[in-house]
């Protein structure tokens, strides 16, 4: 099948089909199963490569934000590399969770976006209670999704000693967050990034303020030990990351961008970082005022209209938690240039989601306030292209990009793992 030789991002159901014909090409060495099932009843696949022939297991997880598609055809390229030179990864059964929430992957469809608009235009994150690793760390048990509920199952049963979850970005670079430091992993993965001109993200707003063992590599705090953030409350602890700590494993999340940017790998110093957040804080809060206006004046009559208003909502609601995160005595008095620009970056892409989301909804009810929003929505996104001086990224290279990475966190890993021992 050409179309998943990395020049789009497959769908699901294309992962599945390509993931079978892998099976049945090589059934001695690979397992196709159905390990759960969505809300809206679509299966959640594995595909697994030596299964049971190593000592220790791994688990990659594609798939669990909507809106981040690169990582289906990652595990997919990963497993066919695997399967065509057991050397790669050798010592571990390797597990793929081809789509951690294939309901969410119906509601975003942008299989081949050349620009930010394109990518905007069917965008669609589901709300954190709804992200399948999220969930838990803002839902009670009894109430969390089917597809958290596969994904901590096949934790438990694997007990993977890594666990990798692919992700990805609009605009920026690429860096990795680890629930415990791996020593070693800055140096592939800056070389992987050089090679194939892909910004290292330095200043992530995703890891402000946690240790930084190299270059792009940022480990978590303990909860309650260091900052966490407006998306990372107290409760981390319960997100699938940490799930594989109860097996004594490690969990790396892996980001690559579609747009490259070199404003967020500038490691000189801010002139002044608090006036630039107030001016950021104040832009954020503008925009957030000019999504809610026509919030206001629809509902949810369908179920995509539903889900997509459940997302808006879920957006505007956590804009002032970080405006007030960003002006508040908290805020940081010294940041690199590469920081403030991954905040930047990061306070553009709220509001623009939020109503890029909304005019989907718009447009589904004829609503008259749909051309005002079309030219919002547009304007937006050439002024986030423009400020960042936008570089596409190949599907083929995101993909490559994360390949080394997985491998070189398995081989860190593993090496580590064995130091100990010994």
């Amino acid at each position: 099948m050409t179309l998943l030789r990395e020049t789009r991002y497959p769908t699901p159901q294309e992962l599945a089909l390509a993931a079978r014909a892998l099976a049945d090409e090589h059934p001695a060495r690979v397992r196709l199963r159905r390990v759960g099932t969505s809300r809206a009843g679509a299966p959640l696949w594995l595909l697994s490569v030596d299964p049971g022939e190593g000592a220790r297991d791994v688990l990659v997880v594609a798939g669990a934000h909507a809106n981040e598609p690169v990582g289906g055809a990652t595990a997919l390229s990963l497993a066919r590399r695997i399967v065509r030179d057991p050397a790669l990864g050798a010592g571990a059964g390797w597990h793929f969770l081809l789509c951690a929430d294939p309901d969410g992957a119906e509601l975003h469809r942008t299989p081949r976006p050349y620009t930010l608009l394109d990518y905007h235009r069917n965008f669609f994150r589901p709300p954190g209670p709804e992200q399948p690793e999220w969930a838990p760390s803002l839902l009670a048990p009894d109430r969390l999704p089917p597809e958290t509920l596969a994904l901590t199952a096949l934790i438990d049963e694997l007990r993977p000693f890594l666990q990798v979850s692919l992700h990805g970005t609009d605009l920026g670079g690429s860096w990795v967050q680890l629930t415990r430091d791996i020593p070693g992993l800055a140096e592939p993965f800056g070389r992987s990034a050089a090679e194939l001109r892909i910004p290292v993200e330095t200043g992530a707003s995703d890891a402000a303020g946690w240790p930084s063992p190299g270059p792009g590599i940022f480990v978590m705090p303990e909860p309650g030990a260091g900052p966490g953030g407006a998306f990372h409350p107290e409760d981390t602890r319960l997100s699938t990351w940490y799930r594989v700590h109860r097996h004594h494993g490690t969990t790396a999340i892996v980001e690559v961008p579609m747009w490259a940017s070199a404003l967020v790998d500038d490691p000189a110093p801010h002139p002044d970082p608090r006036h630039a957040l107030r001016v950021l804080a104040a832009r954020l809060t503008e925009d957030a005022a000019r999504v809610a206006g026509p919030r206001d004046t629809v509902g949810g009559a369908d179920p995509a209209s539903a889900a997509l208003l459940r997302a808006v909502d879920w957006t505007l609601a956590l804009i002032p938690r970080i405006t007030t995160e960003w002006t508040g005595p908290g805020a940081p008095v010294d940041a690199t240039a590469a920081a403030i620009g991954s905040i930047d970056a990061f306070g553009r892409r709220l509001s623009l989601r939020a109503a890029a989301m909304l005019l989907r909804v718009l447009r589904i009810q004829g609503h008259p306030a749909a051309p005002a929003l079309d030219r919002l929505v547009t304007g937006w996104c050439e002024e986030f292209s423009a400020r960042f001086q936008a570089r596409r990224v190949p599907v083929a290279t995101q993909v490559e990009h994360q390949c080394r990475t997985v491998l070189a966190t398995y081989e860190r890993l593993a090496h580590a793992s064995c130091a100990e021992r010994v």
